[in-house]
């Protein structure tokens, strides 16, 4: 959850206007309450909070592999899209990833679909996947998103008819403004907004003193979220401390109906609170608020339970049908991971189940190997309810590295199952320093660069030798880039890419980036820097690019500068030091 506030007016001021909204088009036809009776909870799955906390255990270990943070558009929040994204298309979801070009830190929102139930008529669950700079945001808000992420795979799991369509998303840059859901909101058509009938946020729902909040209590969109916690006699109260500070804003500003849980962040528990919820009065629900110790002992199992399976019966009461769709299967791979040398060959059990209606032919099929590996099967294909030999085999010359490898078995639906190899080769690590003509001293072989780019000119003093890199310093619309292509080895224990950096700039804001520089491997953005960041001389900046061994990739820098007032960005002394 993002720390700026609005005025009080504001909330105040929107809240009445949803509100006014909301009662206005319901007025005609206002719902019966919903039930908070046994028989209604009990039709709604529990969702496991081990499960949960797993998801939030990869998410810190993920930060920890990653200088302590999964900040949007850092190469931790990169890995956490690709977490959720691989699990959520074994489930067999429709996943999409949407580029936040105008976020603070541009980098993608995850839109997951489940395919049934009428497309016009949705609803949405969405908690924001990036921490701040400081920790790993486990409950700020690796709870929400690992809550959503298993209620998706229980979802899935469990494969019910849908009454309506279930859309889950995980936003980007929300401790910097809520910008990638605003983004999102944005891109949307009128019709399309209107499909949305509810969107339900989450956020910092496993606070350690944690109180149980919701947006909009008393509204009918919080009617399931509600029951079920009265249904546990918790007595929720308004979500006063989140108002307007988590993504459930950006839709309100588009008249989208609205609600959602919440543990509590930094504000401090009452005594009524601690006598009715339990914890210490007077000490902030979440002790670790934007903090480093926001790690995986910064959760409480119960707030986290309670707050995953309330979300669980919101989306049965919401979406869910009473029938099961006939004739489905599941699809599992035993073990879940493997590892095979250049030459060799691994294997493993994949499993089937009738999960429903009658046995069926599936027949086995793989993606995402890496060149030089081939998956096969035997049999290639097995009534569901049987198994299969699946052999992975890797050719000498087999790209090396970790993969992801999805198998698939299709039927009168298809399902799949996540399946994890790492590839090494001959001799370990083969370690040293990668950029060829890292100083530019050599010409412009093999850099990749707009004309003018790699130059001694003396307007701008190199950092070592004669030349480097300068992009942009025109004073009018101009689109520099710099690149070069480069073979990342495996088996390495260390990945740095460093370049020095100068940017001078005669823009004189120190509040808008009129001219950037953005850094990329591949299509991820490493980070952005614009005019905001001029200084005197060079700064030293560093990545790890460990998530990239075994693959070739390309570094990318591209300067894009407005029509007035120069900014240089001057690059020099560049390395990818690997051992």
């Amino acid at each position: 959850m993002r720390r700026r506030t609005p005025t009080a007016g504001l909330a105040l001021a929107l809240f009445a206007a949803v509100t006014t909204t909301l009662t206005t088009t319901a007025a005609s036809a206002a719902p019966a309450p919903v039930s908070a009776a046994p028989a209604l909870v009990a039709a709604a799955p529990d969702i496991s909070v081990t499960n949960v906390q797993a998801h939030l255990t990869q998410l810190n270990t993920i930060a920890t592999n990653n200088g302590g943070t999964r900040r949007a558009g850092s190469a931790g929040y990169t890995a956490s899209v690709s977490y959720v994204k691989a699990k959520l298309q074994a489930a067999g979801y429709t996943v999409t990833e949407q580029y936040c070009s105008a976020c603070t830190y541009p980098s993608n929102n995850l839109i997951a679909e489940w395919p049934q139930g009428p497309a016009d008529q949705v609803v949405m669950f969405g908690a924001h996947l990036d921490s701040v700079s400081a920790g790993p945001g486990i409950n700020d808000n690796g709870s929400g998103s690992a809550t959503l992420l298993e209620n998706a795979l229980v979802l899935a799991q469990q494969n019910p008819s849908m009454t309506k369509r279930v859309r889950f998303a995980w936003w980007t840059d929300e401790e910097q403004g809520l910008n990638g859901s605003e983004f999102y909101v944005n891109s949307l058509s009128a019709t399309q907004r209107g499909y949305i009938k509810g969107y339900y946020n989450f956020d910092m729902v496993g606070s350690t003193n944690g109180g149980y909040f919701i947006n909009r209590l008393t509204s009918t969109t919080a009617a399931p979220l509600k029951a079920y916690w009265d249904s546990l006699n918790l007595q929720p109260e308004e979500n006063v401390e989140g108002q307007g500070r988590s993504d459930d804003y950006s839709f309100q500003q588009a008249g989208i109906p609205t609600s959602g849980y919440a543990a509590g962040a930094s504000a401090r528990k009452t005594g009524a609170q601690a006598t009715k919820w339990g914890g210490t009065a007077n000490v902030a629900y979440d002790s670790c608020y934007h903090r480093s110790c926001d790690t995986t002992s910064n959760i409480s199992a119960t707030v986290l339970n309670r707050s995953a399976d309330g979300v669980a019966y919101a989306i049965w009461q919401l979406a869910v049908g009473g029938g099961t769709p006939t004739n489905d299967f599941s699809v599992a791979v035993s073990p879940a991971s493997g590892s095979v040398a250049r030459g060799g060959s691994t294997t493993a059990t994949v499993s089937t189940a009738t999960t429903s209606g009658s046995a069926q032919t599936v027949s086995l099929s793989a993606t995402g190997a890496p060149s030089g590996v081939t998956v096969s099967f035997s049999p290639s294909s097995v009534t569901s309810g049987g198994s299969a030999t699946m052999t992975v085999s890797a050719s000498a010359t087999a790209t090396t590295g970790t993969f992801t490898i999805t198998v698939t078995g299709a039927g009168s639906v298809t399902r799949s199952a996540a399946y994890t190899l790492t590839v090494t080769g001959a001799g370990g690590c083969t370690g040293g320093q990668l950029i060829g003509n890292s100083s530019f001293e050599s010409g412009s072989a093999p850099w990749t660069a707009s004309s003018g780019v790699i130059t001694s000119s003396s307007s701008q003093a190199a950092r070592t030798g004669s030349y480097k890199a300068w992009l942009d310093g025109y004073g009018s619309t101009h689109t520099d880039t710099l690149s070069q292509s480069v073979s990342i080895p495996a088996g390495c224990s260390s990945y740095t890419l460093s370049f020095w950096l100068h940017i001078d700039s005669a823009e004189t804001t120190t509040s808008v980036a009129y001219d950037k520089l953005t850094v990329q491997v591949g299509s991820t953005t490493l980070a952005t820097y614009s005019n905001l960041n001029k200084a005197s001389g060079y700064a030293q900046r560093s990545f790890n690019l460990a998530a990239y061994a075994g693959q070739t990739v390309t570094l990318k820098w591209t300067g894009v500068e407005d029509a007035s007032l120069q900014t240089s960005f001057v690059i020099d002394d560049v390395t990818l030091q690997v051992g």
